[in-house]
């Protein structure tokens, strides 16, 4: 049989541009190929993600510290004699111990506002020269003006208007320019014969004396008395305080939870009546102040007070007291609130029992222009920020110290 010659075999058709038998691997192969290194190089980098191989390690190079493997009783039964590997926390692992230690976390359990950044520490040793001593910063001066009848409203350690109204009273009563600055020629002048702060201790009293206090006008006047509603605001009250600087000064204090016994930090004011009597009041409307002044003129009190809104509610010229009320009660007449929706439907008017939440507070100085006088406020923080009705409001504790100083027929000039 003859053979068959090659070339009666027909080669396939091809492009021009296609690959010749011999000269490479096919497409399809290097295809294949290139698939199986990827996954090959995928399963390595999310096996070592999971270990925490990547992602975990430091910027410094330095290997990460193994993580502990789950105990026996907690760890899954396994399906391959490898461990199953750890789940990747949030949390930083911690350093190993070769590792370079970590700079300190500052403390995050309190951090107070940059204007009370000058508090003292109340638990630190006295001053070793004893008492009287100049006063450190604004919230020692606060103190010490407060003993002497000079009052920058709540008691806060914050610099502001009433700060200034106050520093700059008490320079010009001592010759020195009113910068209303705690600068250090006021500093020399300004001492605390007593330490500035003091421990309070809760008793039955204060807890009893507390009462829920209305929502309404109508439920207010059918309470017993308008007395404080929780113990912040009857501490604050009684120590002169704001809020916020008591809550400073005990920061591990639950307000909420607190019993008779527990010992408080509190600004110790302390104040005593003046011993000189005084001859006039001024008011000062620009500057949103109330003076006290002797006979020559001299400062014996001086206390922020809050005006009417409207400017033809403010009485501007000479008045004069004609009645002083110590725990006054308060009648509610809806025509002077307009702007309350209970008061439009009332019909009539109320009267309020007497309390340190009553509207005029702690108490009354009449003037003899009718409605108008001088009283306190269930709100002190407020004082000399908000505007009253036509009254000059005062917080609790300047009205009362005021209502000790005042008399029927008492000048008081009121001045733009």
């Amino acid at each position: 049989m003859a053979r068959s010659s090659p070339r009666r075999r027909k080669a396939p058709r091809r492009s021009p541009g296609a690959a010749r038998r011999g000269d490479g691997p096919s497409p399809g192969l290097i295809i294949a190929c290139g698939l199986l290194v990827a996954l090959a190089v995928l399963g390595w980098f999310f096996r070592a993600d999971l270990r925490g191989l990547v992602f975990d390690s430091p910027a410094s190079g330095t290997p990460p510290a193994a993580s502990p493997a789950p105990s026996a009783a907690a760890r899954p039964p396994a399906a391959r004699p490898d461990p199953a590997p750890t789940p990747v926390s949030p949390v930083p692992r911690p350093s190993p111990p070769h590792a370079h230690a970590p700079e300190p976390t500052p403390s995050v359990s309190f951090t107070p506002p940059p204007p009370l950044a000058t508090l003292p520490d109340p638990f630190a040793p006295s001053d070793p020269a004893g008492y009287p001593r100049v006063v450190a910063n604004l919230l020692e001066a606060q103190i010490a003006l407060a003993r002497q009848h000079i009052s920058s409203g709540a008691i806060d350690g914050v610099p502001g208007a009433q700060s200034a109204a106050a520093l700059a009273a008490f320079q010009q009563s001592r010759g020195l320019p009113p910068s209303g600055q705690l600068d250090p020629a006021t500093r020399a002048r300004l001492t605390l014969d007593a330490p500035a702060f003091a421990t309070v201790l809760l008793d039955a009293a204060d807890f009893a004396a507390l009462q829920p206090l209305a929502p309404t006008w109508l439920g207010k006047s059918q309470q017993p008395a308008l007395a404080h509603a929780t113990l912040l605001e009857r501490l604050a009250e009684r120590t002169q305080a704001h809020p916020n600087l008591l809550r400073r000064l005990n920061p591990s204090v639950a307000w909420d939870a607190l019993a008779p016994g527990a010992a408080l930090l509190v600004p110790a004011v302390g104040r005593t009546p003046p011993a000189t009597p005084i001859a006039h009041l001024h008011v000062r409307l620009a500057e949103r102040i109330l003076q006290a002044r002797d006979a020559r003129g001299a400062l014996v009190a001086h206390f922020p007070v809050s005006i009417a809104k409207r400017m033809d509610k403010r009485p501007v010229g000479a008045l004069r007291v004609t009645v002083v009320v110590n725990d006054p009660n308060y009648t509610f007449d809806p025509e002077v609130f307009p702007e309350s929706a209970e008061a439009r439907g009332l019909g009539r008017k109320l009267i309020l029992p007497p309390g340190p939440n009553n509207p005029v507070g702690v108490a009354w100085i009449g003037l003899d222009r009718p409605g108008y006088g001088i009283h306190g406020t269930p709100t002190p923080e407020q004082v000399g920020r908000t505007e009253s009705h036509g009254c000059f409001r005062l917080a609790n504790w300047d009205a009362r110290a005021l209502l000790a100083l005042a008399r029927p027929g008492l000048p008081v000039f009121v001045e733009p």
